[in-house]
Parts: C-alpha cells; structure tokens; sequence
C-alpha cells in the first residue's frame, strides 16, 4: 500500500489539516471511517465512483461520483473500497471547509454529496486534471492552488476564537463560550453549527474521541480507568459508551482487530479501519 501525506502552505494551513493520496492492490471490501468533526474532500482517480453504505451492518449502498465532500458525521461510516485503488483528497481543520464552499455547513451534516452540486462544472474538471497529472506531488499542489482560488467566505469571529479551545480533556461549556464570544449561548450554537456543521458539544467528544484512538496508536499496553480519567471521562463505562457510538466496536474489539491487521501486515490510515474478508 502507498500513502502520503502533504501539509498546505500557510495561506490554507487554518484551514486544511492535510491533503493525502493512498493507493493499494490488496483485495479490501469495506473500510470503517470515524468522525472527525470535519470535512472531507474525496477524489477516485481509478473509477468515477464512490460507494458508501447506508450503515454499519447494511449491504445497501449509496453511489456517489467519483469526487465527493464528506459532511462531519456523528457516527462511523462504511466505504466500499474495492473500485478505489488509486484515490486522493483534502481533510479539513474542523470549521475549515465553510470558507470555501458557499454553502452553510449544517446543510451537508452527517452527508455524502456529490462536490458538482457544490462546484459545478469546476468541481468536474479538477477531477479530470487530477486523473491527467501522474506525479503525487503536482497533485497536491495542483489540489491547493484550486483550493485557493475557492477561498472566498469569512467566519464568523466567535468560530475562530473558540475552536482552537477543542480537543482538551474536559467538554466545552457552551455558555463559556458564548461569553467569551460576546453573543447569547442561542446565537453562538446558531452560528458554530452554520460554519463547522456540528454543535460545541459534539465536536468535543468527537476531539476526544480523537484523543483517545491516538493514544491506542502510541502504545501496546492501555489502562482504560487511568485512560478515562485523563481525557476528561466520568469513568471507564463513559468511555466505553462514546467509543460504541463513534466506532461501533468496544475498546478491546477494536484493538484486536487492530493487532490482527498488523500481525497480516496490512497498513490502516489513522481514523480507518479495513474490514477485509
């Protein structure tokens, strides 16, 4: 399997996280995606179509066109990955997808959509020079500098001073916020959902949730109570209880079928989770 990474320059460094390319050979049908809180630009550049199913357990399937935005979600989510040998994209910084999409973020919550309802004909065409350009790293900057000439909203001042206060231990107090902000709690969760898509409360689980998948990447051995009291956890039941809700396996499943991955030697993206059969 091949995969990259590539950060964005300064001028969309407060918006976009990374672009990344992946491809691989291995036979893999469905791959688990967790929530991030965030936005997600998805190019095939083998096939011109996405599959994504309509649940955890369902064999039912969505088809999408081969260049998607991925709405932030408040559960996992499952793509067919059998047509995606060769595939690119954009993982925005939460909140960072609005300045760029005309739309308000709340509308595509939770949704796949094809990115011409978005873009238009444009949105079409970045995909064909995609596919047209062979090397990784003209891609990415191919990527960006589209991005940049898409830079054309403003967010609202309370988004920006309250969401580098995510990803903390403790759940984010609304009402804090909206102090902080200068606006009624009403009118901050309005305008916080409006441009990041999900409301204050989510996205901090979602964060630590976030928190604590990076954790079990660090280290083989895990003290699940010691684990919930340090990312901001009543106990180890709550922790037990968003990891359910977020990824759909217990703790302890999840990290066996990690382990089993590794001991096959297949690569899994942080936040993924092939299930190979």
């Amino acid at each position: 399997m091949f995969f990259r990474a590539y950060n964005p320059n300064a001028s969309l460094s407060d918006f976009v996280e990374n672009f990344w390319a992946y491809s691989f050979n291995s036979v893999r049908l469905r791959e688990r995606i967790f929530p991030s809180g965030t936005f997600e630009l998805v190019f095939n550049l083998h096939d011109n179509q996405i599959r994504i199913y309509e649940g955890v357990q369902s064999n039912a399937f969505q088809r999408y066109s081969g260049a998607v935005i991925s709405g932030p979600h408040a559960g996992p989510i499952v793509t067919d990955t059998t047509l995606e040998s060769s595939v690119m994209g954009v993982h925005f910084k939460p909140g960072g997808a609005f300045p760029f999409l005309g739309v308000d973020a709340d509308e595509l919550r939770g949704r796949h959509t094809d990115l011409e309802v978005i873009w238009g004909r444009a949105a079409i065409s970045l995909r064909e020079r995609l596919c047209e350009t062979a090397s990784v790293q003209r891609r990415f900057r191919l990527l960006e500098q589209f991005l940049k000439t898409r830079l054309r909203f403003q967010r609202h001042s309370a988004v920006v001073l309250s969401l580098p206060t995510f990803g903390r231990t403790r759940l984010q107090m609304t009402r804090e916020l909206a102090h902080d902000a200068r606006l009624s709690e009403k009118r901050f969760i309005e305008v916080f959902r409006r441009e990041v898509g999900v409301n204050p409360r989510l996205l901090t689980r979602i964060c630590r949730f976030q928190g604590i998948l990076a954790r079990t990447a660090q280290s083989g051995t895990l003290n699940w109570a010691e684990i919930a009291l340090d990312h901001g956890y009543f106990d180890q039941s709550h922790l037990i209880r968003d990891f359910l809700a977020f990824s759909g396996f217990s703790p302890a499943e999840y990290l066996r079928r990690v382990k089993h991955l590794r001991n096959c030697g297949m690569h899994a993206k942080f936040n993924h989770l092939p299930l190979a059969e």
